[in-house]
């Protein structure tokens, strides 16, 4: 990836809200640029906006919107609506853009801003960085004349048309009668239309995290809290729980016991569903470094091969495109369906998995645990300033634990492309020398970053 970014990173812009770079001031400078270098062509420009729930889309919407219509732009506003959906409306509006108002999985305090070309897919590196450029050029002689400033709408049936395009993925003649599911949609996005889907497909819908304050986004649920989906799970005796983010373009799901899945099983059960159907392209799925070798064991010892990508689902995306391939995704539970969707869509995974449940009447705990995992631990370290990656003590620490892991197991330690935290992730056959690995470097690591503080896993 290009390093002399100002503004976006792994996934679009993102940060703690009303501070730079997520002002409003920002916000419209993006507008402005997004929709002069996207307004192309004698017809009639359009960007589709949607939000996730999170208090802060009330400010960085109507900037959007502003930057947007001085740009000659027209804005569909979708309201709160997961991101896949905002992809999805941008290329059947035949829109020039779309635009997605949401930190994913962070907590409230923090927001972003995704793009997608008219194609629906996520935007190059190159175009973002020309985007950057353009914000910090004066664009005030390039901006729409009075007669030819655009004009902002809503689309009131924006939901319904994202739900019905969500249960046309589900297989013809399936239905979900007899399943008691919990869905968890962790006070984001998809708290309307992820119960409705599951519900008019014929479920029994436990419903939790659909009550959003524009505080509560992903606290205490979601797919980053997995234990909370365990819980209600056995509470209520579900068949299985659902759990997404706050877009909810990933998923993670429990078992009838409670027993977390992540997404390199759903991963191994879809393309092994595919597979098996003669669906799945490219022979094989693109997943990234963070994926665990028991899934590229799994997928091995049936000839299909994991192609690994840096962490990022655009980049999962990209390479996909490049090779052919139609099942990609990350172990945070991001799933790829390019025969159905140009980027992670959380729920139209749920429906592939579901399909599986039902045509074969197995328990979600047989068929979702496919492969043992290596042992693997991810702890992650929060720092201040230049990042402790440039420590030589640091680096000497990583260099000695890739000689103690040697043949035997695997060492990943990166920057965050979203949150200022360093990611630490070993594993191998060895569990105890994987723990030892993981503790040594994030203590080194927290040393070099002065008041380095660790947090834990990072999903």
């Amino acid at each position: 990836m290009p390093t002399a970014r100002r503004f976006f990173g792994t996934d679009g812009i993102r940060g703690t809200a009303n501070t730079s770079p997520m002002t409003a001031e920002i916000a419209l400078r993006l507008g402005q640029a997004a929709g002069l270098l996207f307004t192309r062509g004698a017809h009639r420009h359009r960007v589709v906006i949607g939000k996730d729930t999170r208090l802060s889309g009330y400010m960085i919407e109507p900037a959007l919107v502003a930057g947007f219509v001085g740009a000659g732009m027209d804005v569909v506003l979708a309201g709160p609506l997961p991101t896949p959906a905002v992809a999805m409306l941008t290329r059947s509006l035949r829109a020039d853009l779309g635009v997605m108002i949401s930190a994913s999985h962070n907590l409230f305090e923090d927001n972003g801003i995704k793009l997608f070309g008219p194609d629906g897919f996520k935007l190059s590196d190159e175009t973002e960085l020309e985007i950057e450029a353009m914000m910090m050029a004066d664009l005030g002689s390039q901006l729409a004349a009075p007669a030819k400033l655009g004009r902002a709408s809503r689309l009131n049936d924006a939901a319904g048309r994202y739900i019905e395009v969500a249960k046309a993925t589900f297989p013809r003649g399936l239905r979900l009668d007899g399943l008691k599911i919990v869905v968890d949609c962790a006070n984001g996005a998809a708290y309307k239309v992820a119960p409705a889907v599951l519900w008019e497909l014929g479920a029994d819908v436990v419903e939790v995290g659909v009550k959003p304050d524009g505080f509560n986004i992903n606290r205490g649920c979601g797919s980053t809290v997995p234990e909370f989906l365990s819980g209600e799970v056995r509470r209520t005796g579900a068949h299985l729980g659902l759990a997404l983010d706050g877009d909810a373009d990933r998923l993670i799901l429990a078992d009838e016991t409670g027993a977390i899945v992540d997404g390199d099983q759903l991963l191994a059960l879809i393309a092994s569903s595919w597979d098996a159907r003669r669906r799945l392209t490219g022979g094989g799925v693109v997943a990234t470094v963070m994926s665990n070798l028991g899934l590229e064991r799994f997928l091995g010892a049936r000839g299909l091969a994991l192609h690994r990508t840096q962490v990022g689902d655009r980049y999962v995306v990209e390479h996909m495109r490049a090779g052919g391939f139609n099942v990609g995704g990350e172990q945070s539970g991001h799933m790829v369906l390019s025969d159905y969707a140009t980027t992670g869509d959380g729920l139209l995974a749920a429906l592939q998995v579901l399909a599986v449940l039902v045509e074969t009447q197995c328990p979600a705990s047989t068929a979702c645990h496919l492969f043992d995992k290596l042992p693997q631990i991810l702890k992650s370290v929060r720092f201040t300033g230049q990042s402790p990656l440039l420590d030589d003590r640091v680096q000497q620490a990583i260099a000695s634990a890739q000689s103690e892991l040697a043949a035997t197991g695997r060492l990943l330690i990166r920057k965050s492309g979203t949150e200022p935290v360093i990611r630490v992730m070993a594993e191998g056959e060895d569990a105890e020398m994987v723990g030892r690995v993981v503790d040594t470097l994030c203590h080194r690591v927290a040393e070099a970053a002065g008041s380095g503080k660790l947090i834990g896993a990072a999903a």
